[in-house]
């Protein structure tokens, strides 16, 4: 059984923060990975970070500098998303991803995740 259950979304006003929460539950693979993803109405879906189990992260040039990317330190595949600073512009649906493994070149590429949430909406008003 496979279970990715994003949460922590919500309305804020612009440069205000939020902090996503994922956990993941995955019998099928070892997880080596997790992501973040979005996507915007009218938009095609975006990386924006991930995490890898080596403690690599990864930022999109869009959130880079927000956006802090964190596991759970006491739960096996958890990880989080610190939203600082946020605009307009990051409002989305944010999709919780898990993989067998990521790199620089393909940690936003989608079909590199095989198992995703039900996403979360964030909303931030101007």
């Amino acid at each position: 059984e496979v279970q990715v259950v994003e949460s922590g979304g919500g309305l804020v006003q612009a440069g205000g923060s939020l902090r996503l929460s994922c956990a993941a539950s995955v019998s099928t693979f070892d997880v080596h990975a997790m992501g973040w993803f979005r996507q915007a109405p009218g938009k095609d879906r975006e990386g924006v970070s991930a995490i890898s189990s080596d403690g690599s992260t990864y930022y999109s040039d869009s959130v880079k500098g927000r956006f802090a990317i964190s596991s759970g330190d006491n739960a096996k595949n958890t990880m989080y998303l610190q939203m600082n600073s946020l605009k307009p512009e990051d409002t989305a649906i944010y999709y919780c991803a898990v993989s067998e493994g990521i790199d620089y070149f393909t940690w936003n590429r989608g079909q590199r995740y095989h198992y995703w949430g039900q996403g979360t909406q964030v909303t931030v008003s101007s």
